[in-house]
């Protein structure tokens, strides 16, 4: 609970001023002996899950009578099973035990073990993704590898398939007569009726993938599939990628006491990517139709939707220097195509999912950058600008597990709900806006914090997914107007709650705001152990991601590694630097060209607050972070060796030479038209710097930041005579950290490290 909210506001010798909440958890737990323990880092792994009840993938039902849910079991928080509220008895019930179906360990495929690394959710098992027919009367979900049918009327399950292979991407069609998959890289369906099984497309295998989403739509683009249903179920689109043009790059996959070694068609930045081609076919494999999309075929087609006739597609063709996006309206039965409407930006145009199809008009929203933040604007079907719906200086952006900031469209009240960072970036909130225009976006959500609704179809009501910082995840039910119908999951943060034990020696929390060199705020957030004493000089390790669209200083609940930091006794201080997102492009801009260098001098305003403050010894300031933030150590320690005392990096980018075309090219273009940007945003003209100890962590099967990144890394500091400690996992991905045995040894070994050279 909040027992005292203090507003700060002090002149730090900075430009501009430094501000925050100061949260401090009260000590009023009574005599319970418990409520003395210290947080451990096996009990961040440990059953049952320290954020209480934890909802995933919450779904309303079509018909609006239940709430559906993942939720790991207690004894296992990573093994998940299929509850559901029913709002008619307003009872909570197991519905899928996904043990009860499939005994022993799961045998997953490679290309499944993929997805759910692109998806973040590696480690978790049983039950992890599933979805409603369109009558809401059965769940469809793919357990170890095969598909499975539940029947909400009769509480049966029926096995879809058993194959060796195993299925991925199942989808209901749009009326529910078919479930579709992919299998061995072609598109299958089942029709319900008879339960007979079709082949939909043929040539898939080898180079040819039909209907599933290329690498770097997975990994970049967030679309996950490659295929889409009609309205009417007449037709299937779908992408079919020929991956022959990408260049052949050996990747080896070290384990314990062997190795793997995979040709993956890797394509690496400035090399050819993928071909895309667009067809549309008949459910049973027929009318087999190629889409135009353009003569160019050196594109992304990061979206593909149906218009809601079912005779148009809409499709999103973005550039492969990502500075132009067009919408096209493509006619499903002959292949031709316009452009409704056309993106630019100097710099890069990032990618949203917010276009949706209006029901009583012929009238879409779509989200643009074009005044400078993310806002909504209305459309005729034939690309005629009609308004805007929303404007001003804030985003429209997705809130907690979410994917699109457009929640609903109340046609008939003249409404659309969004979530955005009107109130503040550090949180999100929902806000009802008129499709009229001219009126201000009304708050519907009322507790400040993170925020993410999910609509039923009849917009009567909403499921909100809610944390803040002493808020631990919450389910509720709020009519549309805002008022809370009741808690599906309140999740209260009382005896009873996994994390009510450590929450006398929870450390404090401080939000606030420092100036950048170009005037614009940048948030920062303060963890203080729980004994803080200000007459001390304490240590700080800086935790940092710091990439483009990884935000990381928000209201949200957080019981994680930081915190185990901070009651080591360590102050933990982050920093979103320009280039974080959910700013406004000019926020997002700086980074064009170059990575590494103004993502660096924003950390330093955050040091240099740091070394302003008395309790903070300026000789103990260490820094810390994973990925992209992996690599912003390296940078931080190489071009400011004078700082910091010591630094972690995890699975870092050494040289971007070495990632992908989506991603890389979106920030540095290419290495044939930036071979200097390319030559300044790697590690290497700066490792020479080095004068602080340095801890490398890296998975050696990592097939996201390659394994190549460390060793390349690794030499170059031996060569030049230099000093570091190294830790790599055999077999482990990219992600982990979240695996329980190789995350707590990563985590214990990066507090040792602190520990020895901090404190």
């Amino acid at each position: 609970m909040r027992t005292s909210l203090t507003l700060l506001c002090t002149v730090v010798g900075l430009s501009g001023c430094s501000f925050g909440f100061e949260y401090e958890f009260g000590n009023d737990t009574g005599s319970n002996s418990e409520a003395m323990e210290n947080l451990e880092i096996e009990r961040l792994y440990a059953a049952p899950d320290l954020d209480g009840p934890s909802p995933r993938g919450v779904r309303i039902s079509p018909d609006s009578t239940r709430v559906t849910f993942l939720r790991g079991k207690e004894t296992d928080p990573l093994q998940m099973d299929l509850w559901e509220y029913n709002l008619a008895d307003a009872e909570m019930r197991l519905l899928v035990d996904s043990t009860a179906l499939v005994a022993g360990d799961e045998e997953l495929s490679e290309e499944e073990l993929a997805r759910r690394e692109r998806l973040r959710i590696v480690g978790q098992r049983g039950i992890v993704s599933y979805q409603f027919s369109p009558d809401g009367k059965r769940l469809l979900f793919p357990l170890s590898g095969d598909l499975f049918l539940y029947d909400l009327e009769n509480g049966e399950t029926r096995q879809l398939t058993a194959t060796e292979t195993g299925e991925t991407d199942p989808k209901f069609s749009s009326t529910g007569r078919y479930v579709s998959f992919i299998r061995d890289q072609d598109l299958y369906a089942i029709d319900l009726e008879s339960f007979e099984e079709m082949r939909v497309t043929h040539d898939g295998g080898g180079l040819i993938r039909n209907g599933m989403a290329e690498f770097v739509a997975q990994e970049e683009m967030d679309r996950y599939t490659g295929y889409w249903w009609a309205s009417d179920d007449s037709a299937v689109a779908f992408i079919r990628v020929d991956e022959t043009p990408v260049q052949v790059a050996e990747r080896f996959e070290i384990y314990a006491e062997d190795f793997e070694i995979y040709e993956q068609r890797y394509p690496a930045t400035g090399t050819p990517n993928a071909l895309v081609t667009l067809g549309v076919v008949a459910p049973d494999g027929t009318d087999l139709r190629w889409m135009d999309i353009g003569e160019e075929t050196d594109i992304y087609l990061p979206r593909v939707d149906w218009f809601p006739d079912g005779e148009w597609l809409a499709v999103q063709r973005q550039s492969r220097d990502q500075q132009t996006l067009d919408l096209l309206k493509v006619n499903a039965r002959n292949g031709e195509s316009v452009i409704l409407l056309t993106e630019t930006n100097d710099t890069w145009i990032n990618l949203h999912n917010e276009l949706t199809f209006l029901e009583s008009l012929p009238q879409f929203i779509w989200s643009s950058e074009r005044s400078g933040h993310a806002h909504l604007y209305l459309y005729d079907n034939d690309g005629e600008f009609i308004r805007p719906l929303t404007s001003g200086n804030w985003d429209v952006a997705h809130g907690a597990r979410a994917t699109s900031a457009l929640l609903h469209v109340d046609e008939a009240g003249d409404s659309v709900f969004v979530t955005g960072t009107l109130d503040s970036p550090m949180e999100r909130n929902v806000y009802e806006v008129s499709m009229s225009g001219g009126s201000e976006p009304r708050r519907i959500s009322t507790e400040p914090g993170w925020h993410g609704a999910d609509f039923a179809d009849s917009g009567e009501f909403y499921v909100d997914s809610f944390s803040n910082v002493d808020t631990p995840p919450r389910l509720s039910l709020f009519q549309s107007d805002g008022s809370l119908i009741g808690f599906i999951e309140e999740n209260r943060l009382d005896e009873s709650h996994p994390y009510f034990p450590y929450l006398a020696t929870r450390p404090s929390l401080e939000f606030g705001t420092l100036e950048a060199e170009d005037g614009q705020a940048l948030y920062y957030r303060m963890y203080k152990p729980a004994d803080f004493d200000a007459g001390m000089r304490y240590p700080v390790v800086v935790y940092v991601y710091g990439g483009p669209m990884g935000q990381s200083v928000t209201d949200e609940w957080s019981a994680g590694f930081n915190e185990i930091l901070a009651r080591n006794g360590f102050i933990v201080f982050t920093i979103d630097n320009r280039g974080t997102g959910f700013r406004g492009t000019a926020f997002d801009a700086p980074l064009y060209r170059q990575l590494g260098n103004i993502e660096v001098t924003d950390q330093m305003v955050g040091v240099d607050y740091l070394r302003s403050l008395d309790f903070v010894d300026p000789d103990r300031i260490g820094i810390w972070g994973w990925s992209y933030g992996g690599y912003m150590t390296l940078m931080s320690l190489f071009k400011q060796p004078d700082v910091f005392a010591a630094g972690v990096s995890g699975a870092p980018v050494t040289d971007w030479a070495l990632y992908d075309t989506h991603y890389t090219e979106r920030y540095l273009g290419t290495p044939q038209n930036n071979a200097e940007g390319y030559e300044a945003s790697g590690v290497f003209p700066y490792v020479g710097n080095l004068d602080a100890p340095l801890l490398l962590i890296h998975g050696m099967a990592d097939d996201n930041v390659l394994f190549t990144n460390s060793t390349k890394l690794m030499k170059t500091l031996q060569d030049a005579g230099l000093s570091f400690d190294l830790m790599t996992y055999p077999g482990s991905k990219h992600g982990l950290t979240r695996v329980p045995a190789s995350g707590q040894h990563a985590y214990a070994l990066i507090l040792r490290f602190f520990r020895q050279h901090l404190q």
